[in-house]
């Protein structure tokens, strides 16, 4: 059980594996009828990550694409599938009013 839990903590950055996690995660609660320990893991997890990444990006006044497809798509709308709300939901409207710049990324040329 302990491999489960830290397979599912490291693959909380990992957005394939995200999705399976929580797939196992809701099959095993609702054959408890209960939010096991592992989902509050994740909830707990994905409700910080939300919180410190919205936080980030409201205080700095915008959002790019990628920026928000990571935190919407791959973090807040897993975490909300799972049951999460609150502050991280609230957060989430927060950076929708953001408006979107294009980032550009530069890369060193040796």
């Amino acid at each position: 059980m302990n491999t489960v839990l830290a397979a599912i903590i490291a693959g909380v950055t990992s957005s394939g594996f995200i999705n399976f996690a929580i797939f196992l995660i809701q099959r095993h609660d609702s054959k408890k009828g209960k939010k096991s320990a592992e989902t509050e893991m994740i909830l707990g997890l994905g409700h910080d990550r939300i919180v410190y990444l919205g936080e980030r990006y409201i205080q700095r006044g915008y959002i790019s694409r990628d920026e928000y497809e990571n935190l919407h798509d791959y973090l807040f709308k897993p975490y909300s599938d799972l049951g999460g709300n609150g502050t991280a939901e609230r957060i989430m409207g927060e950076v929708e009013k953001l408006p979107l710049r294009e980032v550009t990324y530069e890369t060193k040329e040796k």
